[in-house]
């Protein structure tokens, strides 16, 4: 593949990814680790700087759980 086709298969693999995290949908990549989305309610937070207690509102968050493959390879260990 040419440069700009590679990037062009790169970016719409990504794009499915986004698209489906953003439906709730957990996305796991072999060998690497796994995507998933994340409902966080709402808390009471601090702000560290004046010691104000302040709302922090529900959110989504990202969250992403290596393989033990990949952790296995960063330690410097074979297999996997």
């Amino acid at each position: 593949l040419s440069r700009n086709e590679s990037a062009d298969l790169v970016e719409s693999v990504l794009d499915e990814i986004v698209e489906a995290l953003a439906r709730g949908d957990m996305v796991k990549i072999s060998s690497f680790g796994s995507f998933a989305v994340r409902a966080k309610g709402q808390r009471i937070g601090r702000n560290p700087k004046t010691g104000e207690e302040v709302p922090i509102h529900p959110r989504r968050v990202l969250v992403f759980r290596a393989s033990h493959v990949l952790k296995d390879r960063i330690n410097g260990r074979a297999g996997g």
